[in-house]
């Protein structure tokens, strides 16, 4: 009864939120809420599909210069934000059936040099404005409606990530997201069944590129600025952290990492910011603190935080 009243009463607070938050919390608000977006692709990813990215960044990039290229060239922002989760989707395929035939360490390496290629090409091409990158995007408007301040852009990534949790529900309890389970359980054992699994592998691969596709559009719009520098491949690093904090495999987890995880950063980058502290400590603390926050969570909590506090919770009321 707590979890089913828990969901809805979550997604009423935070959509009553973005009216009473100040533009510096806003600033956060929507922040989190395009992290989760991926973060949830990427607990689908690794939970289901047994993969792991360490390129999530490229197809948020991807998204974002789809979106932004689009509307510098006078199509309407709505068309580009949603050719943006198409596109990066699109890219995924295309990339994914040779990196697919990859595994394990082999594949996260492969992934990571993919990023990097992509921050290149960007940072040379001209279309893309190479390292100084695209500027003066629209702002994002529907018909009439434009979004011209903070708050606006906190609705839409609510929309967003709503619309995420809703697909990857809906995926994950249909007939492939029972295939997707025991692809995860055994990859032999779900072949011998049937199973296509390099084709689910691809199609969860895809899918989860068009979620980073559609907050890196939605990023786009909010900031009217993309550049290389804007998808360092320290952010593919936060997206599997933020996974595997909140519980891989698991929707509502991938939000509580993504939570977690925005947070501390901004608690850190406050510390950063404190006077003598030298210019390069935002990046050293955020290596650090994921590092150990990483290794804290694999020995004691190795299932994340939603699944930890879910079985306290049911002991809890076991012993009642």
């Amino acid at each position: 009864m707590i979890r089913r009243v828990a969901g809805p009463a979550v997604a009423a607070v935070t959509l009553a939120l973005p009216a009473v938050l100040d533009d510096s919390a806003l600033a956060v608000y929507i922040l989190l809420g395009l992290a989760a977006m991926v973060t949830v692709g990427v607990s689908l990813l690794m939970g289901y599909a047994g993969q792991v990215s360490l390129g999530q960044g490229a197809f948020y990039a991807v998204g974002a210069y789809t979106a932004a290229l689009l509307s510098l060239h006078g199509v309407p922002p709505l068309a580009g934000l949603v050719a943006a989760p198409v596109v990066a989707a699109a890219s995924a395929l295309v990339i994914g059936v040779p990196l697919l035939r990859l595994r394990g360490h082999h594949l996260a390496f492969a992934t990571l040099a993919m990023q990097l290629i992509l921050l290149s090409l960007a940072g040379q091409l001209e279309v893309t404005g190479g390292d100084i990158g695209l500027q003066a995007i629209p702002q994002f408007s529907v018909g009439s409606f434009e979004a011209g301040g903070a708050s606006a852009y906190a609705y839409l990534t609510w929309i967003g990530l709503a619309l995420v949790m809703l697909v990857t529900r809906n995926v994950i309890t249909s007939r492939p997201g029972r295939a997707l389970r025991a692809l995860a359980t055994s990859e032999t054992a779900a072949a011998s069944s049937g199973i296509p699994v390099g084709r689910y592998k691809l199609v969860v691969f895809a899918l989860s590129a068009a979620f980073a596709g559609l907050a890196g559009g939605i990023y786009c719009f909010y900031t009217g600025y993309v550049a290389p520098g804007s998808f360092p491949v320290l952010i593919s690093i936060q997206y599997i952290v933020m996974a595997v904090v909140g519980g891989l495999g698991t929707i509502w987890g991938a939000v509580v990492g993504a939570t977690a995880i925005t947070l501390l950063v901004q608690g850190l980058n406050s510390l950063a910011a404190l006077p003598g502290m030298p210019s390069y400590a935002p990046g050293v603390l955020s290596y650090a603190v994921y590092a150990l926050v990483l290794i804290l969570v694999v020995l004691f909590l190795p299932r994340g935080l939603l699944p930890a506090l879910s079985g306290r919770f049911d002991r809890d009321r076991g012993h009642r």
